[in-house]
């Protein structure tokens, strides 16, 4: 059977699999949707199963690390971004809370209130004293 020299880096969460003539990159992670291998648990002990990705965090030195949960296990580690990574992917990650807010929008106005605020943007742009 002719292999194609790429053929075993696919990755087991999506399929992707970098074409023939491009090297294979340099993450721990793949690049199309940001899944990894969970090599060894927190223990040390062998785990194997898939790490997918659930969020983003910015390092103190303003670099990217994606933030991937293990299926099998439940272990939460970070993973940094490479040039490689689908960016589309990173800023859906990023949005993800933005997106998804622990409370109804429609609050808005009253939760401002409650904490001093007119609740619209009346003021807002508004000059101090005018």
């Amino acid at each position: 059977m002719n292999q194609q020299p790429n053929q075993d880096r696919r990755c087991r969460a999506c399929g992707w699999a970098p074409p023939a003539h491009e090297s294979p990159g340099t993450g721990d992670h793949c690049p199309n949707c940001l899944a990894g291998v969970h090599e060894t648990n927190a223990e040390g002990y062998a785990c194997g199963g898939t790490l997918l990705p659930i969020s983003v965090w910015i390092r103190p030195d303003e670099r990217w690390e994606i933030i991937q949960r293990c299926r099998l296990c439940g272990e939460i580690t970070s993973s940094p971004h490479f040039e490689e990574d689908n960016p589309i992917l990173l800023l859906s990650l990023a949005n993800r809370p933005l997106s998804a807010p622990p409370f109804p929008l429609e609050k808005m106005g009253e939760l401002t209130a409650q904490m001093g605020g007119q609740g619209d943007l009346r003021g807002y742009y508004d000059e101090p004293g005018a």
